[in-house]
């Protein structure tokens, strides 16, 4: 099992923007994909964007294409959220998640393991 440690999370005006962090320790090449998840109480967790080790190829969920980004450093077993345009409705528990993929890239199914998450709170 993978550690992951969040951090970045708070709360901010709609139109702003935030970047979160997550360290992966333990990071082994059985785990080639880290991605964010997010989750709001009474829903779903529901993807938000996955990176894949080696090439960096990304998935990012439509509703947050052309706001958010997703980065890595794969030295530092570390995956960043970049969160730009926030609106009151990203407002989530975000969290980041490990897994293994057999693609070249990094479809949410695959991630099965979660981090204790990290709250963001956007305001109007």
């Amino acid at each position: 099992q993978v550690q992951l440690v969040e951090s970045g999370g708070g709360s901010v005006q709609a139109g702003g923007s935030l970047r979160l962090s997550c360290s992966a320790s333990g990071y082994t090449s059985t785990r080639n994909c880290l991605g964010w998840f997010r989750q709001t109480p009474g829903k779903e967790r529901e993807g938000v964007a996955s990176i894949y080790r080696y090439d960096d190829s990304t998935v990012i969920t439509d509703s947050v294409k052309g706001r958010f980004a997703i980065s890595q450093d794969t030295a530092k077993n570390t995956v960043y959220l970049q969160m730009n345009s926030l609106k009151p409705e990203d407002t989530a528990m975000y969290y980041c998640a490990a897994g293994y993929s057999d693609y070249l890239s990094c479809p949410f199914f695959v991630f099965d393991d979660w981090g204790q998450g990290t709250q963001v709170t956007v305001s109007s």
